[in-house]
């Protein structure tokens, strides 16, 4: 089996641990009674973004080489997975009886699981980084084509527990001559206990894989050797606040960070909100038609080093506002009742690609050219922190205060809320005004000069 090979197994499991349930958590949340939850779900993985990756990153540049960490982060994400998948079980069991389910058992095995999955996204990278350099590779040329399989391997997740069922039924409303009625049918992976069981396995299955890869002898670095924890989190770098350019950056990061997760916890329970009326395909599946962001985000990645040159960082990362706009906005007018509703729908999962992989990946090169040369690991420890972390938690956070002032779980599907006018079109518009503000006052306030001249004999001297 050749190295490349062996690396793209461990990325295509490394995501495909993340895809089996990021999208589908809240479907699952709601048939038991916990939808009103599901943005802590959320929440707590921003949380653990901010300090856990830095802890396991730090362990791994002292103490255990990092493919056998990597190992261990992930038996220990799955157990926890798989803890939590038991505890959904006996949820769904409650909910059957109609008895009340308590958050606490599950809430907490997800969260350590999260803890401890989180910083394997690094790890991995820092492994496959590591075997490449060892073996005479050059990791600029020969790593992107082995990451783009953790793309897929997200995308096989979804597609697999949109489809597979595991003979788990449930009563759900459906739709008979135009009358809704409640039948007892197979439910696919993507609405119960069952997503969590798939992300264990396949936590054990990598966790296990990942002892058989070449080893990483720890490589410590000068520089790194007396890095405090402060340090490896980007907080040092708070004092490039000093500088106004840097410090609309950072502060327009945490806002753009609020809309990251706000579609992983409530496209698939809108998209499935249509199935309580009708028998419209789309609607069964959404985690199916949520995959299509994936597959844009995999293609946009393509278009940003042609985008960068012509238009520069800013208008880049202007067009990713713009994208999140269209992503809330389509999104409120698209349905699954209608070609054109449905056409909408995947236009949002279209833009998707702009909206995250433009601020993302073109804040991180503004990072890079904008920080002083010792300060850039922490200022993009720094970038991460303000996205991932404060302004994905907090987004999140806000956004289920919203939903849940709109919409109500009603026989498993989150509707508009009975009295409150405006349900899921409000909804979504309110995030696309959001996204309209902080767009429109970043192309007046943010000032970036775009010189391909300049930036190019930049490139030059470093």
């Amino acid at each position: 089996m050749g190295l490349k090979f062996r690396l793209i197994v461990m990325n295509f499991l490394q995501f495909a641990v993340w895809g089996s349930y990021l999208v589908c958590i809240g479907n699952f949340l709601g048939r038991v009674g916990l939808g009103d939850y599901i943005a802590w779900f959320y929440v707590a993985q921003g949380v653990v973004s901010i300090f856990m990756p830095a802890i396991i990153g730090a362990i791994a540049d002292k103490f255990v080489e990092p493919q056998r960490l990597l190992g261990m982060s992930h038996i220990v994400a799955a157990a926890f997975m798989l803890l939590a998948a038991y505890f959904g079980y006996e949820a769904t069991q409650l909910a059957a009886q109609g008895l009340p389910t308590s958050i606490g058992p599950i809430f907490m095995s997800y969260c350590l699981s999260v803890a401890f999955y989180m910083p394997t996204i690094a790890l991995s990278n820092t492994v496959a980084f590591s075997i490449l350099k060892r073996k005479g590779y050059d990791t600029v040329k020969d790593f992107p084509p082995i990451r783009v399989f953790g793309t897929v391997g997200f995308i096989a997740a979804m597609w697999f527990v949109n489809f597979v069922s595991f003979g788990v039924t449930g009563e759900q409303n459906v739709v008979e001559n135009g009358v809704s009625v409640v039948r007892e049918i197979p439910l696919a992976a993507q609405f119960t206990y069952m997503q969590l069981i798939v992300c264990g396995v396949l936590g054990l299955l990598l966790g296990g894989y990942t002892f058989t890869l070449p080893r990483c002898p720890i490589e410590r670095a000068a520089a790194d050797e007396h890095k405090t924890l402060a340090q490896r989190l980007g907080l040092d770098a708070f004092v490039l606040f000093k500088q106004k350019k840097m410090a609309l950056f950072f502060i327009f990061s945490m806002l753009l960070g609020v809309s990251l997760q706000i579609t992983n916890g409530y496209a698939t329970p809108y998209i499935n909100s249509f199935a309580a009326v009708s028998k419209s395909w789309f609607a069964a599946n959404p985690t199916l038609l949520v995959s299509v962001s994936q597959v844009s985000e995999a293609l946009c990645i393509l278009m940003i080093p042609f985008c960068l040159k012509y238009f520069g960082i800013k208008k880049v990362m202007l067009m990713a506002m713009v994208a999140w706009v269209l992503r809330f906005g389509f999104f409120g007018i698209g349905t699954t009742e209608s070609t054109i509703g449905i056409v909408l729908l995947f236009l949002s999962c279209i833009v998707y690609g702009v909206a995250f992989d433009f601020f993302n990946v073109s804040g991180a090169l503004f990072v890079e050219q904008e920080a002083p040369m010792p300060m850039r690991g922490s200022a993009q420890g720094l970038f991460m922190l303000m996205t991932n972390g404060i302004g994905a938690s907090v987004g999140t956070w806000l956004a289920g205060k919203v939903v849940n002032h709109f919409c109500a779980w009603e026989g498993g599907y989150l509707l508009a809320r009975e009295g409150v006018s405006g349900g899921w079109p409000a909804t979504w518009l309110t995030f696309a005004g959001y996204a309209l503000v902080v767009a429109v006052v970043f192309a007046v306030v943010f000032k970036h000069r775009h010189d391909p001249a300049e930036r190019l004999a930049a490139d030059a001297r470093r």
